[in-house]
């Protein structure tokens, strides 16, 4: 009989920096059996986009490890920081693939992504290889009729965003409720986004 294997979402982005509404989408997908465990893949500083607002590598993913410490379902991944830049979804997918043959991966889009998921790079290979989940943002509707490895999440709407979060610092305002409590202190202790 053949090993099942693990259902692991990849949650991608830059988690610049991570906040709650991140954890609460990734904890719903796990209790919900949307995924058995979800990886945050933070994404490395783009080369051809000096954007001065990305924090370093470093920080933002050890950032995520601070919000995730102790949820055994939640992983900080620092895999597309070897990958040749840029690194496009599907060759960080192929090589997660080849990487951890024990396990299905299953990206995880925001339906804004989703409308624009013709655009991406091979979307129909990312589709044909590995599973997609579509969870709801605010504005986009995620079709009722969806191509097979495709997959819409019923989570709760969370309206929250990074950008948000480093202009609210920025002007000085308290938001620890929006951070998890090692994150909110890490940018507190570093001084960071001000």
């Amino acid at each position: 009989m053949e090993e099942k294997k693990l259902r692991t979402g990849i949650f991608g982005g830059s988690f610049n920096p991570i906040h709650i509404g991140h954890l609460a989408l990734a904890n719903y997908l796990c209790e919900n059996g949307y995924v058995d465990e979800l990886w945050f893949l933070v994404s490395p500083q783009n080369p051809f986009k000096q954007n001065q607002t990305l924090l370093d590598d470093s920080i933002r993913l050890k950032m995520v490890k601070a919000a995730i410490k102790g949820y055994p379902h939640f992983h900080a991944s620092d895999f597309e920081f070897n990958l040749p830049k840029p690194s496009y979804t599907i060759n960080t997918l192929n090589k997660l693939s080849e990487t951890y043959p024990d396990r299905d991966f299953y990206l995880l889009i925001g339906a804004d992504n989703w409308a624009a998921f013709d655009r991406w790079k091979s979307p129909e290979e990312i589709m044909s290889r590995h599973h997609v989940l579509v969870y709801p943002r605010l504005g986009y509707d995620i079709p009722e009729t969806l191509p097979q490895n495709v997959r819409a999440v019923d989570s709760p709407l969370i309206e929250v965003s990074s950008t948000f979060i480093r202009e609210s610092i920025a002007q000085r305002k308290d938001i620890r409720y929006f951070l998890h409590p090692a994150v909110y202190e890490i940018i507190n202790n570093e001084g960071l986004y001000k």
